[in-house]
This record gives structure tokens, C-alpha cells and sequence, in this order.
């Protein structure tokens, strides 16, 4: 209910005091209370009635008033019946801080206002639920007519006052209610689509319930209608990294099954939405997959480029100039048991290369990813700017694409998958596509020869020794490393004598004594005793190239 619907009621017996410019804000409830600081017990969204008990002079009025504002309360209504008019402090400090100010008349009793609340907003509640269930029905039968995401979310803010948000996996805002789709912060979006990742892999059935400062968080999966009823009994590996999820604000644990069948239903409208998207796509991909074909059978160059230029109006709509081309490759594996990694690598590899920054369930508008086998492959164009030339920097950068999405995408791959990612270097012309599939197949290959659950690498890393080292057998590298670092890791413990760290930093200053005396903060004859001492216990001349590259080698497979 709004507060102008109860300054109307005259039994209550409320005077407005000051805030008439916000008299349409909601009531969520009601709290009577007389503690100089009641946060603890609010919500947000409440009318708070108090009898004034709390202020013993004006400096009190200033904190409590200040607290009221920043719990989100709707409105204070202070009682009559203990100082007779109510004081101008506090008058003047809810104008400072926006808050509508009542008066109670004396013959009023709080627990009529209380009862009055709670009656009033149950009551509306109920009336809205059945407004909503009945618009999305007509929703769900309109058609492409019906309205996006924002629209269904739209329903939920203005209806039931509920702030939600529709996630994509990678922790992407991809619909939100009303303007709160606009201030979801990055960080907190990741977080809860990590959380909901992490909750699907346990097996735990949603709506999934997840408390962030202080923010109670309900997540709702959104399964398309392409997967139908048959995905409840598929393997959840097949669909964790594609599925959107709706992120509500509120505790779902203590709804009634009404509204937790609305919400179900919403999800359904949504996902009618994701297939629309997934429709949309089909010919950027069938693009993709034409010219992957061709690069792959060992097309002439001159029917690739045809191909392309088929291509390029479509990926880059009213783009006169013919642009770069890079090639992104990314696979999803998983331990124990056949999945077929393929679509849902395509559908993810989509997501991640997104702008992060981009909102809505369509800025994907210029990419054009194929797949084959458990192997995602995206042609993604890049306008070429006149005069400016290629650069080894040019496009995108392995590390940048997964920095947003690497926290998230790591829960929904728990302990059993991984997401290796490879990225070319930009070509100008059909005669580059070749290698830069080879070059972006080779950095994935690089790529899951790391560590982790999540990894990339890109075409800069192909000309160095980096390269090299992921494909050094495991019992050759445990070996080699032990041999050189072992004796000074044990020197170490014993003498906490920082042996590897003086080590690393003489090896990162080119064997520069002054400079790594300096970097150390040490004196240059203590350097050069424990430069003595990691001879002496390894048996090598760090004066001389080839012990130098060994200890580098060493402590980089380490």
C-alpha cells in the first residue's frame, strides 16, 4: 500500500508533518518502537510508529532519524499522546533526510495503525498476485509482442515491489526491474551467479537462498523451452554454463506456494524470451560454421573471402570498411562420463565475448560462433580502422576476456570440468584464417596445460618460452625442479635464510648486484653471501648462462 492511501484514511487519525513530495512510497509493514537505534529489527519498506520515549533532548533526534533513512524505512509516524505537538527537531531532521513525518493523534492507539497496516497490505498483496498471474498469462500467449525480460521484471517491481534481475551464468545483467537493472554492481551480480553455479552442481533444488551483506538473495534457474521436460533428466553438466538465472531480492524460504508458482512462471516467460534470442542467432552461427567448413577443408582463399563478405554485413551492420578477423577457440571438458561439451561451449563462448559492461539479452549482435565436436569456434570481425596498422596488441586479449567471468564460471565448473580458451592473433584477409584457427587451437592447448579450472591463452604467448614449458612431462619436471630447488628450500626452513626469494629477485634483476641489493634492501656483501651459499648447496655458478637459465626454467615450473 502507498502512505497517501493512509494519510486518506481519517480513523487513523495521521497528520502529515512534512514529506508530501513522497507520500507514493510503498508500506511493506509496520514496527512500533522507542530504542534510540531499532536497525537491527528493520527491513526497509516500514512504517515505524513511536511514542518519542527515545529522545531526551534535540541532540537524539538527529541519529534516530538518521538511522530510520538509511534502513529504508517508508515513513515515521510519531505519537502525540507524550510531548503534545511534535518537537521541530525532528520535523526538521526528516526534511533533511527525506523521510515523510506524521503525527498520531493522542486517541489513537498504535496497535489500530498496526492492524490497519497489516490488514490493508496482506490484502493488496493478494489482489496483486492475481494481477500479475493474469497479465502473464496474456504475456505468455502474445507472442514477440509480449515484451522482453524487462517487461515481466517490470510487473515485479511495480506489482509486488520485488527488485530482480536476470543473470546470464557469466554473472552478465542481462534484464532488470525497472532502474534497479541498472545498478547491480558487477562484483554482486558475479557473486550470485556464482552462487547459483555452485548450488546447481550440489544438486540442491532451487529457488537457491543466498545471504550478501546483510541481502537475502533468491535465485531461480531459467531453463529454456528448446531443452523441454526431458533436461530434468540429462546430466546438469549439459546445461550448467548456459542457463540464465533470476536473481530476486528477497527471502523466497517464507512465500506462499502462490507466489512461488508466479515466480516459476515468470521464469518460463523468460526462457520463451532466451529461446527468441537463441532463434536470433542462427544465422550468424550458420555463418560461422559455413566458413568454418571452408577454412577447414582447405577452401581456396577466394571462396572464403567470398564467404566472408556474405558474412560482413551481417556481423557488422552499416560497416562500409572490410574488417579484421580473429578467431577465438574454447572447449569444455569434463571428468567421468561422455557430455557432449559442444553446444553448451557455443552458448558460453557467446556469453564471454561480450562487452562486460553491456547489458540486455542481445549485444552479441557481431559475433558468430560455430561448434564441432566438444569445440566452440568464434569469428569474431574487427573493424579496421584507415590508416592505422596492425599491432601485436590488436583485438582481444586472452586474459581480459575470462578476468570478469573466471570467478563464477570456476563454481559451475566445480571440481570436475574445465574451460580452456585460445585466442589468434588479428588477420587482415582470407589467407590468415587458416593459421589463425591453428594459432588459436595451439593456445588453448597451451592454455590447458595450466593449472586451474578456468585458463586462456593467446597468440603472444606462442613466441616465447612459456610455450614451451606445459608440455614438459611431469615426472621430468618434479625431477629437474627438485634437484636445483629442494637443497635451498631445505636450507630455507631450517635458517629462514630466504635463499629462493634472493634467488628469484637476482634472477629477475639480470644478476645486477646493485640492483638487486637495492630491491632486496640489503648490503651487497650480505647479496652476495647468500648468492655464495645457493652455489654452494646446488653445486651451479650463477655467473655463468646456462646455470642462470636452469634456475629461471626451474623456478617457473615449479
Amino acid at each position: 500500500m502507498r502512505l497517501r492511501a493512509l494519510l486518506d484514511t481519517d480513523a487513523l487519525g495521521l497528520r502529515l508533518l512534512g514529506g508530501e513530495d513522497e507520500l507514493d512510497r510503498t508500506v511493506r509493514g509496520v514496527m512500533t518502537t522507542d530504542l534510540r537505534d531499532p536497525s537491527r529489527y528493520l527491513a526497509g519498506g516500514e512504517l515505524v510508529l513511536t511514542g518519542l520515549a527515545w529522545r531526551r533532548d534535540a541532540s537524539d533526534t538527529e541519529p534516530f532519524v538518521r538511522v530510520l533513512a538509511n534502513a529504508g524505512v517508508a515513513a515515521l509516524a510519531a505519537g502525540e499522546a507524550e510531548l503534545g505537538d511534535i518537537p521541530d527537531d525532528i520535523v526538521q531532521a526528516c526534511a533533511r533526510h527525506r523521510l515523510p513525518l506524521f503525527a498520531v493523534n493522542e486517541t489513537v492507539a498504535f496497535a489500530t495503525i498496526t492492524e490497519h497496516v497489516v490488514r490493508q497490505v496482506s490484502g493488496e498483496r493478494a489482489g496483486d498476485l492475481a494481477a500479475v498471474v493474469d497479465r502473464h498469462r496474456r504475456l505468455m500467449t502474445s507472442g514477440p509482442a509480449g515484451g522482453g525480460p524487462d517487461v515481466v521484471l517490470d510487473l515485479l517491481g511495480t506489482d509486488l515491489d520485488l527488485r530482480a534481475w536476470v543473470l546470464s551464468p557469466a554473472g552478465r545483467v542481462i534484464a532488470g526491474s525497472g532502474a534497479a537493472g541498472n545498478v547491480l554492481p558487477a562484483p554482486l551480480s558475479a557473486r550470485l551467479a556464482g552462487e547459483h553455479l555452485a548450488a546447481v552442481r550440489t544438486g540442491r533444488r532451487g529457488p537457491h537462498r543466498v545471504t550478501i551483506d546483510s541481502a537475502t538473495y533468491s535465485l531461480f534457474p531459467i531453463r529454456t523451452s528448446g531443452r523441454g521436460a526431458a533436461a530434468a533428466s540429462r546430466d546438469v553438466r549439459e546445461s550448467v554454463l548456459s542457463d540464465w538465472v533470476l536473481a530476486v531480492e528477497a527471502d523466497a524460504g517464507d512465500w506462499p506456494e502462490e507466489r512461488l508458482d508466479l515466480l516459476q512462471g515468470v521464469t518460463q516467460l523468460i526462457a520463451v524470451e532466451r529461446d527468441r534470442r537463441d532463434a536470433a542467432r542462427t544465422v550468424r552461427r550458420r555463418l560461422a560454421q559455413e566458413v568454418l567448413e571452408l577454412v577447414q577443408t582447405g577452401a581456396a582463399p577466394a571462396e572464403i573471402a567470398a564467404r566472408l563478405r556474405v558474412a560482413a554485413p551481417v556481423l557488422l551492420p552499416g560497416l562500409g570498411t572490410a574488417p579484421h578477423w580473429q578467431v577465438v577457440v574454447a572447449r569444455v571438458e569434463w571428468e567421468g562420463g561422455e557430455i557432449d561439451g559442444g553446444p553448451v561451449t557455443q552458448s558460453l563462448l557467446e556469453e564471454i565475448l561480450v562487452d562486460p559492461s553491456a547489458s540486455g539479452p542481445e549485444p552479441s549482435d557481431r559475433i558468430a560462433v560455430a561448434h564441432t565436436g566438444d569445440e566452440a569456434i568464434a569469428l569474431v570481425p574487427l573493424p579496421a580502422v584507415p590508416g592505422e596498422h596492425e599491432g601485436p596488441e590488436t583485438g582481444l586479449l586472452a586474459d581480459s576476456l575470462l578476468a570478469s567471468v573466471h570467478d563464477p564460471l570456476s563454481a559451475g565448473l566445480d571440481g570436475d570440468g574445465r574451460l580452456t580458451l585460445g585466442v589468434s592473433a588479428s588477420v587482415h584477409s582470407a589467407e590468415g584464417l587458416r593459421g589463425a584457427l591453428e594459432e588459436a587451437r595451439h593456445a588453448r592447448r597451451v592454455a590447458a596445460a595450466r593449472p586451474g579450472r578456468v585458463c586462456a591463452a593467446g597468440h603472444q604467448e606462442l613466441a616465447s618460452h612459456v610455450l614451451l614449458l606445459p608440455f614438459v612431462p611431469d615426472d621430468v619436471r618434479r625431477a629437474f625442479t627438485a634437484r636445483l630447488l629442494d637443497p635451498l628450500r631445505e636450507y630455507d626452513q631450517r635458517h629462514r635464510a630466504e635463499l629462493i626469494p634472493t634467488l628469484e629477485a637476482f634472477l629477475d634483476s639480470d644478476g645486477s648486484w646493485t640492483r638487486c641489493a637495492a630491491r632486496l634492501h640489503l648490503h651487497v656483501n650480505t647479496l652476495r653471501y647468500r648468492v655464495g651459499r645457493i652455489e654452494q648447496l646446488t653445486g651451479r655458478d650463477l655467473s655463468r648462462l646456462e646455470d642462470k637459465l636452469d634456475f629461471f626454467l626451474a623456478l617457473r615450473m615449479s
